[in-house]
């Protein structure tokens, strides 16, 4: 009876080895605003982007402003028409953008408190099924006609973008104070030429920038390229200095859940459904095999995220705090919003990342010559 007893307590005691619920603690976590949703839009690129310059101006700052997600959104549409329109058709027009996308909006445009354009027009929350429709529908019939077209495409264009999403702003008062969009980016103290993009990808020229082709790179932004190793390195560096990061990734995979909260790549695809709740064996992952899935279109730029901490497992296993933008409602999300990212998920699966410049590695920016 004893040998049995025995017995038995060493099998359970080897279950709750082998079946280790996710017990997760924070070792980086970096201020920042509230998890919010971009609703029924595919604006993920200026929300995830829009967080980051909210985490950089508190931390330049101390200053906690929620900027306008939809005055980047509003100033970039003109320039996908523009483009879609010019190329006839021949290119992306959606509603998706990257976070240089931002970047951009806020050197041409300034910034905007979203108390002072919200970008809603007889709406509670964000939907834009119906504004991307009226707007492909029309910029079709310009782009795709066998006749010279009529100049006032830009005009028509602009007063759908109105009627949707609200006039433009010129001027606005916050805190008592009157700005321009100019002004008030003047006053959060950021500069758009201090932001850079850094990725990975073995057959580009290491510490060179490049082009990557992908669907919502409609603007031909650049980025940096590094080892797979450094690229990694650098997240680290700047998360564990302070600064956080824009992530470009793919959410597409089995083993991303906003539900559960968690992202891994699983060493054997048996343990996919077990590695949304417990600890398992992560794949090793190579340049070769990220280039791989990103040449054989597992790997695509689905989602714009916020890099804002890091966390570890009860076993000491490192994961990214991702703030996401899906809203904070745990019926429908798990970690109260924010994704928890293995390193090899974000090895794979990550398309690149943006930062400020002083949160590289001082060997990285000297080998990218960044003052």
């Amino acid at each position: 009876m004893k040998k049995t007893l025995l017995s038995l307590s060493v099998l359970f005691l080897g279950l709750g080895v082998h079946a280790q619920k996710y017990d997760f603690q924070n070792i980086v976590d970096i201020q920042g605003t509230p998890v919010i949703s971009q609703g029924k839009t595919g604006t993920c690129w200026s929300f995830s982007t829009s967080s980051f310059l909210e985490s950089e101006i508190i931390r330049k700052t101390n200053k906690h402003i929620d900027l306008s997600e939809m005055y980047n959104v509003r100033n970039t549409y003109p320039k996908k028409i523009e483009n879609y329109i010019l190329r006839q058709g021949k290119t992306q027009f959606g509603e998706g953008g990257l976070a240089h996308d931002v970047i951009n909006s806020m050197r041409d445009y300034g910034l905007v408190p979203v108390e002072a354009y919200s970008g809603l027009v007889g709406q509670e929350t964000y939907d834009h099924k119906e504004l991307f429709k009226v707007l492909k529908s029309l910029i079709d019939a310009y782009a795709k006609s066998d006749s010279p077209i009529s100049s006032n495409w830009k005009e028509l264009t602009e007063h759908v973008l109105d009627m949707y999403m609200g006039s433009n702003i010129k001027e606005f008062t916050y805190q008592g104070i009157k700005y321009t969009p100019e002004s008030f980016l003047k006053m959060t103290t950021l500069n758009p030429d201090e932001y850079i993009t850094i990725s990975s990808f073995q057959n580009k020229k290491n510490y060179s920038s490049f082009i990557l082709n992908i669907p919502d790179n409609f603007s031909n932004g650049s980025m940096y390229n590094l080892p797979l190793d450094e690229y990694i390195a650098n997240i680290d560096y700047a998360l564990d200095n302070g600064y956080t990061l824009s992530l470009d990734c793919d959410v597409s995979e089995k083993t991303f859940s906003g539900k559960y909260g968690i992202a891994f790549i699983p060493n054997d695809n048996a343990d996919i459904e077990k590695g949304l709740t417990e600890i398992i064996k992560e794949k090793d992952i190579t340049a070769d095999y990220r280039l791989q899935e990103f040449y054989n279109f597992n790997t695509q730029d689905d989602h714009l995220m916020h890099i804002v901490g890091k966390v570890k497992d009860q076993k000491g296993n490192i994961y990214y705090k991702v703030k996401n933008s899906w809203g904070p409602n745990s019926d429908r999300v798990g970690n109260d919003g924010y994704i928890y990212m293995s390193i090899p998920y974000m090895k794979l699966k990550s398309i690149s990342v943006l930062l400020h410049k002083d949160g590289l590695l001082k060997k990285t920016k000297e080998q990218l010559r960044i003052q």
